[in-house]
């Protein structure tokens, strides 16, 4: 079986904790990296590109809808945030 490499994309560090904490409980997933924010991720999604990217909306410099015209559509995305106006 092979592992879904899931790459974190988050501003807050709690908020990465708590994916890394519920994408630990799969035997199926791996984390591929985390990433502070979006212009780190647009470097990590080239340099090694995950099976799936968790991707924060609202950040500084980048933020999620930004990183992803950066990055093409190549790669899943599930947008997470804490913004309920999103």
């Amino acid at each position: 079986m092979s592992l879904l490499r899931v790459l974190i994309v988050d501003d807050e560090p709690l908020a990465r904790g708590i994916l890394r904490e519920m994408l630990s409980q799969r035997s199926d997933v791996a984390i591929a990296g985390e990433c502070p924010d979006g212009l780190a991720a647009v470097k990590a999604v080239q340099d090694a590109p995950p099976d799936l990217l968790l991707l924060d909306v609202q950040m500084p410099k980048l933020d999620g809808f930004e990183v992803l015209e950066l990055i093409g559509a190549q790669i899943p995305v599930i947008f997470v945030t804490a913004f309920d106006s999103y």
